[in-house]
């Protein structure tokens, strides 16, 4: 975390056992998600009840990358399950813990969604042999067989056409193992 884990204790004194939990409840969080940038944890005791036990209310708020913000302050369900610390304490850490694996479920998405496959022109063909080459804004080529074609024809194929492909590695070099042209005669 960028910013240390700020714990406070509202309507009750501090304990050295309760703060320990939270920092351990979040070191667990950060090794599901390292990227936290900041979290405050606060546990509060807000009902004065004259019958039964107190509740307890833990609040559990994170910054995370991208502007992204985490926040856990719900009713529990079995209220009176929270009259011990530490099970409001699980149920939130739980909760927090649910809503940041749906953030990275949303960030690998996004990352997925936003990928475009590498792309290039058709450097060379060599027709009598099946195969070319593709050049690449890095100045690479890379080795295509006609095999690797989706979406076109190898012999309706142009020196300068751009390309989409996906590459390996073999031991003579990188090739691809799937080019598809760009442009409005072929499919995307």
């Amino acid at each position: 975390m960028e910013v240390p884990l700020k714990i406070t204790f509202e309507d009750f004194p501090p304990s050295e056992a309760v703060e320990k939990k939270v920092r351990e409840n979040m070191r667990k969080l950060e090794h599901f998600f390292s990227h936290i940038t900041s979290a405050r944890v606060v546990i509060s005791k807000p009902h004065k009840r004259h019958t039964k036990g107190n509740i307890y209310d833990v609040k559990i708020y994170m910054a995370l990358p991208a502007g992204g913000d985490l926040i856990v302050d719900k009713a529990p369900g079995d209220i009176n399950a929270h009259e011990d610390i530490y099970v409001a304490m699980r149920d939130s850490f739980n909760a927090a813990r649910r809503q940041l694996q749906d953030y990275v479920d949303r960030l690998n998405s996004n990352e997925k969604l936003h990928e475009a496959p590498p792309h290039g022109v058709i450097a060379s063909l060599v027709p009598e042999d099946d195969y070319g080459f593709i050049a690449t804004s890095g100045g690479r080529e890379i080795y295509f067989h006609r095999n690797s074609l989706k979406g076109a024809k190898f012999n309706d194929l142009k020196v300068g056409e751009e390309v989409r492909f996906a590459e390996d590695i073999r031991d003579e070099g990188p090739y691809a193992t799937f080019v598809q042209p760009i442009g409005k005669h072929h499919i995307l």
